[in-house]
């Protein structure tokens, strides 16, 4: 077998991309290539654990819950095949047993056949289906269980337990950064340089000097570097923060097939786009799209031919690596964004890494941290008093007084009467004892704990609204492509100009007059600021 059809297994159009129950009593290659591509994770062993604890007379059911494509089928083939003895499986739950019958009635039958039996179940779902069966289904007990747990994902009784790819997250933020264990675990495992069935299919692969086959082998070889693997991973973790791209089994494996098979190089077809889902949103981060100093300067000198030695050496220097052939500065641009963390002769593209660095990232991923694992400690209460004071709350009492801009820190806009307008003071401020009970599970976002006497607030952050927090504080003024992070902004804003209504003090400001108005009393104080 040819190395490219041994690889057509990643790809999502492979018969291999969802798992089956196979008959074949001998493995083929891509068979044996697919089990020696399976990883398992930390929601398989819990799986595992929940299955080997139900007796075969318990009247247990378990819902594995997830996304299209994260792996249930995969994961709950494998358990049917160590405990279909003893315990009922549905492996998928959007699929039916009869033609003309809908997936809804299917699961009836599922339930009504457990409900009459003494033995255990386990079924794969996902979260449409689940909402579905709530709203369509039969088994009015198992209705009500799932829409509790759609409600609150706590609803879980004796009989009936759920377990969730969402509560297993494919990114990690810790202190030293981010991690997703699936990605680079799937990486190494198809690069790997020992036993490894896809290596050995390369080397041959080699051997027949095809220039047909030249390109995928170098684009394996740069997969194989450790460091390209983590320039993949922290832009499918940019796609997670940025575009709230979702990382699943399938996906991977397919956005993979394409870096290795598609026409170009893999610093091409890592922003190509596509009709994979992840590859859409990476190409947005094209790195050709920058526009920096030395990133135009470079490409104007690309673009007029001038000599440059050291480039030069550096080209010279691919083609031992098989690459050859780049005919824009703009596919030099993503060599070098692919190359940022590697020593490679001369090291001419080391020169672009600070154009390519990811500020906005570190700097979420720093509060993220402090919000996640909050000690307490003088060195964090100092760090997560600075983001609140300097970046959340002046960007809120900036927007909230975008049209008075000269109110200053102490009051916030509640009324805009042609000239006039009408302002409060409030006190708006962390809520440190919030922020120490804080938990999330999501590295998509954190949730931001604040206080306005005795009303307290929670505000979701995630990486965009950060930025434009961020921007907010450097003059920004929010416009129609800010749309989803500033309905949050909005809804806070409201929230805490109902509170600060309350206030005993009132300023009126307008005409070139400002008047300060207390209630003392029951008495309205009027005084000339």
């Amino acid at each position: 077998m040819r190395l490219k059809e041994a690889l057509s297994v990643l790809s999502k159009s492979s018969p291999y991309a969802v798992s089956t129950e196979r008959n074949a009593q001998r493995q083929s290659l891509l068979d044996e290539i697919k089990s020696y591509l399976y990883i398992q994770m930390p929601i398989e062993i819990a799986v595992n654990k929940a299955i080997s604890s139900f007796g075969a007379n318990d009247k247990k059911i378990l819902f594995l819950c997830g996304s299209s494509g994260d792996g249930k089928s995969e994961l709950l083939t494998k358990a049917k095949q160590q405990y279909g003895q003893r315990i009922n499986f549905h492996l998928d739950a959007t699929h039916s047993f009869d033609p003309q019958g809908t997936a809804i009635e299917t699961l009836d039958k599922v339930f009504e056949k457990f409900n009459q039996g003494s033995t255990p179940l386990v079924v794969g779902i996902n979260a449409g289906m689940m909402g579905n069966y709530a709203e369509e289904g039969k088994d009015q007990n198992i209705k009500a269980v799932i829409a509790r747990y759609l409600t609150d994902r706590k609803s879980i009784t004796e009989d009936i337990i759920f377990i969730n790819f969402e509560d297993y997250p494919k990114f990690a933020i810790h202190v030293h950064g981010y991690d997703s264990e699936f990605a680079q675990k799937l990486l190494e495992r198809i690069t790997q340089p020992n036993d490894n069935i896809i290596r050995q299919l390369v080397e041959k692969e080699k051997q027949l000097n095809d220039f047909g086959s030249q390109r995928i082998i170098t684009n394996f070889e740069l997969l194989s570097i450790p460091s390209v693997q983590r320039v993949i991973v922290d832009l499918l973790f940019k796609a997670r923060l940025m575009r709230d791209q979702f990382l699943t089994a399938r996906a991977l494996l397919d956005f993979i097939h394409e870096l290795l098979v598609s026409d170009g190089y893999l610093f091409d077809n890592l922003f190509a786009g596509g009709d994979n889902e992840l590859a859409n949103k990476i190409e947005d981060f094209d790195p050709a799209n920058l526009r920096t100093k030395e990133i135009d300067r470079f490409i104007l000198a690309y673009d007029l031919n001038l000599p440059n030695e050291e480039f030069q050496a550096f080209k010279d220097a691919l083609q031992t690596f098989g690459i050859c052939g780049l005919n824009t500065g703009a596919q030099y641009l993503r060599l070098f964004y692919v190359l940022k963390y590697e020593d490679f002769a001369n090291d001419f593209h080391k020169q672009f890494k600070p154009d390519f660095s990811a500020t906005l990232i570190d700097k979420y991923i720093e509060i993220y941290q402090l919000h996640k694992d909050f000690k307490d400690t003088p060195e964090q209460k100092s760090e997560i008093k600075a983001f609140y004071r300097e970046i959340l709350i002046a960007a809120i009492r900036t927007y909230i007084n975008r049209n008075a801009p000269k109110l200053g820190k102490k009051y916030f806009l509640l009324s805009d009467f042609g000239e006039y307008q009408v302002a409060a003071p409030a006190d708006l401020s962390m809520d440190l004892a919030e922020v120490k009970l804080n938990t999330t599970s999501s590295s998509a976002f954190f949730n931001a704990r604040l206080k306005l006497k005795n009303t307290k607030f929670t505000l979701p952050i995630n990486i965009n609204l950060l930025a434009l927090l961020m921007n907010i504080n450097n003059g920004y003024r929010p416009n129609k492509h800010d749309k989803n992070s500033v309905i949050l902004l909005d809804e806070l804003a409201s929230e805490i100009i109902q509170e600060a209504k309350s206030s005993n003090e009132l300023v009126i400001t307008g005409d070139g007059q400002k008047y300060l108005l207390e209630l003392d009393d029951e008495e309205i104080m009027v005084s000339e600021g």
